[in-house]
């Protein structure tokens, strides 16, 4: 199966397919051009770049990856070298921010517990995850987590706030996380109401959004035979509807509600999932 992945710089998807043979990732030609010249037709600007300069054709390789309208076409690619090629060729402002930033890939705690998330669903073990309860969800963090924080799949013992925002105090977390588990999952509503009061218990201390989200997928999987599309919700329309869904979860709920799948078993759905679930934890 073909292995696909979406990064995101200065707000704009730069898509990446895994090549088997090269055993690396290859980054689509068009995105970058698209990330250093904020055209509004990346396609054509790509095309002339490449026919005024024929060595970026030698560069490139012709792999399958999702468009727009959900089909998959044969696209120009090209690997680190050839994204520093065409970045020497293109005169950005953003393009040594852009440089550094594909020279991190892979290396910090953000990208490999995303791969490690990946590999929850390559794996299978996802398959072995308790639904619907706190011990489901320390398996989720503990997996993705584990190695890069030594609190992986641990529930937190100290207080902790975010953006003025104090969550449910660890001294009675596990009491609120026993009544959370008890919720029901009838109903979107319900589950979306467990989704909300767990992302107010932030059960630990860093990677509470990222693993509750694949939680609230299984929840949905399970009683509904639903997912979320992650890519039809804004990343700011999202972050503002959590920021209120302790008092005004409306907001949160029709997001999601507006967002469902029945591509429950689709492994692209989960990917891209993971994809933009990490983008919403993304500073900017």
């Amino acid at each position: 199966m073909i292995k696909t992945s979406i990064r995101f710089f200065e707000d704009i998807p730069v898509r990446a397919v895994w090549d088997d043979d090269t055993s690396k990732w290859w980054f689509c030609a068009m995105d970058i051009a698209e990330v250093l010249t904020k055209s509004s037709n990346p396609r054509v600007y790509w095309a002339t770049m490449k026919r005024r300069n024929t060595q970026l054709i030698a560069i490139c390789k012709q792999l399958k990856l999702k468009a727009n309208d959900g089909k998959s076409y044969l696209t120009d690619v090209v690997d680190e070298n050839g994204v520093t090629l065409i970045t020497a060729l293109i005169p950005a402002k953003n393009k040594d921010n852009f440089s550094r930033w594909v020279k991190g890939i892979g290396s910090t705690i953000d990208e490999k517990s995303k791969q490690k998330a990946y590999e929850l669903f390559e794996s299978g073990l996802i398959d072995e995850i308790e639904v619907g309860t706190t011990k489901g969800l320390q398996q989720i963090h503990g997996y993705i987590f584990g190695g890069l924080y030594d609190f992986a799949g641990k529930i937190r013992g100290c207080n902790i706030a975010k953006g003025g925002f104090a969550f449910a105090s660890s001294m009675y977390l596990k009491e609120n996380l026993a009544l959370i588990d008890k919720m029901p999952e009838d109903t979107i509503e319900n589950i979306v109401k467990k989704y909300v009061e767990m992302n107010v218990a932030h059960p630990f201390m860093e990677g509470n959004g990222r693993s509750t989200r694949i939680w609230l997928d299984l929840i949905l999987k399970k009683n509904l035979r639903k997912c979320v599309d992650w890519s039809k919700i804004d990343k700011r329309a999202y972050l503002s509807a959590m920021q209120k869904s302790p008092v005004y979860s409306s907001e949160i709920f029709a997001l999601i509600s507006g967002a469902l799948t029945d591509e429950i078993n689709d492994r692209e759905m989960f990917m891209k999932g993971i994809d933009y679930s990490y983008y919403y934890e993304a500073e900017g």
